[in-house]
């Protein structure tokens, strides 16, 4: 087991000595573009045509839900409200959205 650590020592030692001998060290911090280009993904035509189709259907569920389903899934999932502060603003108990909440998101699963 040592010399396995050993050998990866060595293997470490060997790769910074070819990167300093061929001044292949970069900085991502050097205003050159690469830190940008280095996390910056383009999605391709077809990537962003899979989004706008799953936006769609994913749109068309929640629209398809009775108002107060809607509303609820809407504030839970994507304005992030807790179900403790969505029953507080509703004036009804924590139970009843949590259930109203799974409920809608079943049925948004059999039309998805």
């Amino acid at each position: 087991m040592a010399e396995v650590f050993l050998a990866d020592a060595r293997h470490e030692m060997a790769y910074q000595r070819r990167l300093s001998r061929h001044k292949a060290q970069y900085s991502l911090d050097c205003e050159d573009g690469i830190e940008y280009s280095a996390c910056l993904h383009e999605p391709t035509p077809q990537e962003l045509l899979e989004r706008m189709e799953l936006f769609c259907r994913l749109w068309n569920a929640l629209n398809s839900l009775p108002e107060i389903q809607g509303r609820r899934i809407d504030a839970h999932i994507i304005l992030g409200k807790s179900i403790k502060e969505i029953a507080e603003a509703e004036g009804v108990h924590e139970e009843s959205v949590r259930q109203s909440i799974k409920r809608g998101l079943e049925r948004m699963k059999k039309t998805f």
